[in-house]
């Protein structure tokens, strides 16, 4: 049994109660495969002892007042609402004079009454998996037998506005529907999301893989995005940059401050020197870790491989976990690896190299380490700054970036900081 301790710094855990078990199989999923981890796994369902532990030491461990639980999959709602009402006793029982919050992300097909109300009691801020409209969405995200989602994920989605829940979007951009980014953003906005999330898919070709279909370690840096192989539902860099840029200039003329997307919130930050609050978008990182549903805990959702498990909550506590030199280092080197012609990018301050799951190209001069969205980003990254630079002075003199949508683009700066 892991004794508690408080972290250093507050952080995230991406909990996984169901593990890897879904009721959908969308193409371009990275976590179905994560069950090949467990082979000896009967059930994926995390057990009491564990769930109890895991619940009272994030409690513990968090240094503030509010304390933050997400629940994703996966398909969390696949252990039924029973299961999360044991959840908040459990969390009642523990809090300790803290306030807890709770997040489910989830694709939204088993949403029922049941579910609505109990999501309601309980203040669950609900993330739905949506890729856009019908067309786009039945892409990719498919049940086990092949058959499209959309029209259920929809019924879910009327079950949160018929409850009142809260709710956000989360977006994958893929190959599909990188090419239509308006007709995404405002299917969006009419379905009511007030924040908006958008993944980008960036997955190597089967191919590249292990005879087991898990990279047990990184896979090879590859040249350059022509001779890289990327699975067909991958987005290419140029369209996740038209992307962004696309949908940014539609919601700066209409939406600022009135709907939140998530990578615009985070370039705020950097170009106001607030910081992104998005480790993506963060010099360094590690403070964001995965628990699987046997209490195994990883460096990051996007390294549940064997060479990054941290330990199990039932016995070593998260904080230790998240404040171990190994973590430590791992969060560290998304800056001490980043490449020179990266650092010296004018728009390193807004991008950080991203994620180190997508530095898989070498740079112009041969070194490796270069985000394959490289070329993407500095076209987003670049078109924005205007408008950045000016809501960051707005700040600054503390008017609300919603300013700008009254104001003439000659009174905007530049800047690039």
């Amino acid at each position: 049994m892991s004794e508690t301790a408080t972290a250093r710094a507050p952080f995230h855990v991406m909990t996984k109660p169901s593990g890897s078990l879904c009721n959908l199989a969308c193409s371009y999923c990275f976590y179905l495969e994560k069950a090949h981890l467990y082979p000896e796994a009967t059930s994926f369902r995390m057990p009491a002892d564990v769930l109890e532990q895991y619940i009272r030491d994030h409690i513990a461990a968090q240094p503030g007042q509010i304390v933050n639980f997400a629940w994703q999959g996966g398909e969390p709602t696949l252990l039924g609402v029973e299961y999360f009402r044991n959840i908040i006793a459990l969390q009642q029982r523990h809090a300790a004079g803290k306030t807890i919050e709770n997040g489910l992300q989830t694709n939204g097909v088993l949403l029922d009454d049941e579910w609505g109300e109990f999501l309601a009691k309980h203040q669950f801020l609900v993330g739905i998996s949506i890729d856009g409209p019908r067309h786009l969405h039945d892409a990719y995200r498919v049940d086990r037998g092949q058959r499209p989602t959309y029209d259920r994920v929809m019924q879910g989605l009327a079950v949160l506005k018929k409850h009142a829940v809260a709710f956000n979007t989360l977006t994958t951009v893929h190959r599909k529907n990188s090419t239509h980014p308006l007709e995404v953003y405002r299917f969006l906005r009419e379905v009511g999301s007030g924040y908006v999330q958008f993944i980008p898919i960036v997955e190597r070709d089967a191919t590249e893989r292990t005879r087991e279909g898990l990279w047990l370690a990184e896979p090879p840096v590859a040249g350059t995005v022509e001779d890289t192989r990327v699975t067909e539902w991958s987005v290419r860099p140029a369209e996740y940059g038209e992307f962004l840029c696309r949908i940014f200039d539609e919601w700066l003329r209409t939406d600022v401050g009135r709907v939140f997307v998530q990578q615009f919130d985070a370039a705020l930050g950097n170009w106001s020197g607030r910081g992104s609050g998005l480790c993506v978008f963060s010099e360094t990182c590690g403070r964001a870790v995965a628990l699987e549903h046997n209490g195994d805990v990883y460096s990051c959702d996007h390294y549940v491989y064997p060479e990054y498990r941290l330990g199990n909550v039932r016995t070593a506590s998260l904080a230790a976990m998240v404040d171990s030199p190994v973590q430590q280092k791992f969060g560290a080197d998304k800056r001490d690896t980043l490449p020179r012609y990266c650092r010296e990018c004018p728009v390193r301050f807004a991008c950080h190299g991203e994620c180190p799951k997508h530095r898989f190209l070498r740079t112009p001069d041969g070194e490796p380490g270069l985000n394959y969205l490289c070329a993407g980003y500095k076209k987003f990254f670049q078109h924005i700054d205007p408008a950045m630079s000016t809501m960051a002075a707005l700040l600054a003199a503390r008017q609300p970036p919603a300013a700008i949508m009254q104001m003439p683009r000659s009174d905007w700066v530049r800047s690039l900081r």
